[in-house]
Order: structure tokens, then C-alpha cells, then sequence
């Protein structure tokens, strides 16, 4: 009996597999951690400092807000809920298409490709901070959303093997979790 990989090795191995998924690589799903699918919410932290800085980038455009810190704390509280609320409702969704058994290696897959996605975002933030026109700024941005939301729908294709509209379903409610909590 072989033993279960150290929490480093799950990180690494996960990272690993989300950047190669992220570039459209299959055998990024053949890397993921399949172990241990509790380990891969490990990404939430690693998510967290990204995430801090967007909101933090995105103030320093918007205004500071009277309460900065009950905003950031507020905000960060969404962030967990709304990620722990997808890993939920998406294994209920797994259910309801006979994908159940298939769910906790998409969920592990799911949360290592965030860290793929929020580190785009960082990258796709910097042409606003250097100062480059609007329309610069905008079209790196929608690239970035983009490609997100591709990286998402290619996940759940292949952990899942469903089709493309089930697949839409998936990231469907992720983007509605994140509507109804920026809302």
C-alpha cells in the first residue's frame, strides 16, 4: 500500500497540473492529486494574497471606501463562502448529470486551476497599473476573463467527460455564485 503524498508534494503536483491545463495541455488532469481531494482547498489560501491585492488594485482606481479594512474583511468572507458554496452546489450538479464518482477529481482539479486563473488576473492587471490607455487595459482584461472562464469549462469537460453545454452548465452557476455575492 502506497503512501499518501505529502501536503507539499499535493501543491506541487497541483500547480503543476493547473498549468498545464491552463495552456491546454490534457495530461494537466493525469497530474492532479487524486488522493486526498480535501488537500486541494489548500488553493483557497494560495488564492487569498492574489486576491487581496486585485480588491486592493481595484480600490487604489475606485476610492477607498469609509471602512477599509470591514470592506476587506467582508470581502475576503465572500471569497471563502462563494468557493466553498461552488464546491457544494457542484457536487450536487456532478449528482444530477451521473458524475458523482468523477466529482473529487474535478473539485481537486477546480480549485488548483484557480490559482492559474488568479495569477492571470495579477498579470492581466499590470498594463492598468503602468498606465497604458483604457482600451489597452480593457481588451488584456477581457482576454483574461476569457481564458478564465475557458480554463473553467475545460476543466469540467474533462474531469467530468461531459459534453460542452453540461460544461457551460458548471461554470454557469460559478459565475452566478460570484454575481450574487459581488451583488
Amino acid at each position: 500500500m502506497s503512501q499518501p503524498a505529502s501536503t507539499s508534494d499535493h501543491l506541487r503536483a497541483g500547480l503543476s497540473g493547473a498549468f498545464a491545463l491552463a495552456v491546454g495541455r490534457r495530461e494537466g488532469m493525469e497530474a492532479m492529486p487524486a488522493d486526498a481531494p480535501g488537500r486541494s482547498f489548500w488553493a483557497v489560501a494560495v488564492c487569498l494574497p492574489a486576491f487581496v491585492a486585485l480588491r486592493m488594485m481595484a480600490r487604489s482606481v475606485a476610492g477607498a471606501p469609509d471602512q477599509p479594512l470591514h470592506v476587506m474583511i467582508g470581502a475576503i468572507l465572500l471569497f471563502v463562502i462563494g468557493w466553498a458554496g461552488y464546491a457544494v452546489l457542484s457536487h450536487r450538479i456532478a449528482g444530477v448529470l451521473d458524475r458523482a464518482p468523477l466529482w473529487p477529481r474535478y473539485i481537486v482539479a477546480w480549485n488548483w486551476c484557480n490559482v492559474a486563473q488568479y495569477a492571470l488576473f495579477l498579470v492581466a492587471s499590470v498594463p492598468g497599473l503602468l498606465g497604458v490607455p483604457d482600451w489597452v487595459n480593457q481588451v488584456v482584461s477581457l482576454i483574461a476573463v476569457f481564458w478564465a472562464l475557458w480554463l473553467e469549462w475545460y476543466v469540467a469537460r474533462l474531469a467530468l467527460q461531459i459534453g460542452a453545454m453540461p460544461a457551460v452548465l458548471m461554470v454557469a452557476v460559478d459565475v452566478l455564485i460570484g454575481l450574487l455575492l459581488a451583488g
